[in-house]
């Protein structure tokens, strides 16, 4: 049985510019971003390579048809690598943007196509949140079904992850906050999976440990205190993006795909929501297995009784730094606290195979009921 794997090589440089330099950024190069990060921080390096951005091609979360239109539109170049610098968005598309092969993106979401690299991968990333740069995986809505879908494989994997925290800085909060909590997310989901061993749980507890410590320190000494915190909190997030890779993620993510995948809310901010509710489930049909290391993990990082209290001590902080809505605050309607549960137990059983206990139909509804 395969324990780990980390096929991408990680670099960290203190500015943009070092790093432009340090990979040759240049003609073949084709920079795929978003056109607030590059006027900030890529304008004036100088370089011979191609500039892409997210917003010609559409805003929010990726779909299998954006995909598809910015594969059209880098079809008739030959690059040799694709340097992508942005969030979850940008590196997930950028996946795809690297293989090789003309099938509609949607052929590779079903299965119907293979997944072959066809150029050189490079994900720099600006959030603290998706680990996207050192995961096989990519996530993407289709609109049709109202939900996301996730595809794995190891044509996904970057060559190079490049942690550069000065492109953090323009980070607004909120957008700072979701990506922090999704990397917490994705560490704990891991330190529970079926498929955590002792290498990924070192990553896991890690990441935990260093995201709960900067969000008592932002909590203590207000927003600004984050700019302090972000070499700290690109590192956790890299951390468990290396743990998640190697187990995969489950209920909370599968919760928040039909949220995310009609209303367009952010993959953080979806995940946010179903958080604290889903490991209280957990924790309350399985208190004695592997839920524990979690539970003395965030109970040690937050000064608490690892036994009492470790729920609503997290759920506090995480309220302080970011209060949260309530679903209907997203234009949910009540009815479609059962639809979204038929669309968990229907379409996300990759998700769901690798939770922590089996949550069944009544205990999906009831945490979607006491979000809405």
């Amino acid at each position: 049985m395969r324990l780990f794997s980390l096929p991408t090589q990680i670099h960290c440089f203190d500015t943009a510019g070092e790093f432009w330099r340090e990979f040759n950024v240049g003609a073949g190069d084709l920079v795929f971003t978003h056109r607030f990060i590059y006027d900030a921080y890529l304008a004036a390096l100088p370089s011979a390579c191609d500039f892409l951005f997210y917003e010609q091609f559409g805003t929010g979360e990726p779909t299998h048809t954006l995909v598809d239109a910015v594969r059209r539109a880098i079809s008739p170049r030959a690059y040799r690598r694709i340097v992508a610098v942005g969030g979850g968005a940008v590196a997930d598309t950028a996946k795809f943007l690297a293989l090789d092969g003309s099938h509609p993106t949607l052929d590779f979401l079903e299965k119907r196509a293979p997944l072959v690299k066809g150029k050189a991968l490079v994900i720099v990333p600006t959030t603290c949140g998706t680990g996207s740069e050192v995961t096989n995986l990519a996530v993407l809505a289709v609109e049709e079904k109202e939900t996301k879908f996730g595809l794995g494989g190891d044509a996904f994997y970057a060559e190079y992850a490049v942690l550069i925290p000065e492109l953090l800085a323009s980070l607004p909060y909120d957008y700072f906050f979701y990506s922090a909590v999704d990397a917490l997310i994705h560490a704990a989901e891991s330190l529970v999976s079926p498929r955590s061993n002792s290498y990924t749980e070192l990553f896991s507890l890690q990441a935990i440990s260093l995201i709960l410590a900067s969000f008592r320190h932002i909590a203590e000494h207000g927003r600004d205190a984050r700019f302090g915190q972000l070499k700290q909190l690109l590192l956790a997030s890299n951390y468990a993006g290396i743990a998640f890779g190697n187990t995969g993620v489950a209920a909370v993510h599968a919760l928040s795909y039909p949220l995310g995948g009609k209303y367009h809310v952010p993959h953080g901010q979806a995940n946010y929501q179903f958080f604290v509710p889903v490991f209280r489930a957990y924790d309350r049909l399985k208190p004695g297995g592997h839920i524990r290391v979690l539970r003395s993990a965030i109970a040690t990082a937050l000064t608490v009784d690892s036994d009492h209290g470790v729920w609503s001590a997290l759920d506090l902080l995480l309220s302080r730094l970011l209060p949260q809505k309530q679903l209907r605050e997203y234009s949910m309607t009540i009815d479609e606290i059962d639809s979204f549960t038929d669309s968990v137990l229907e379409k996300q059983q990759r998700l769901l195979s690798n939770n922590y206990v089996e949550l069944d139909r009544a205990c999906i509804r009831a945490i979607y009921a006491a979000r809405y």
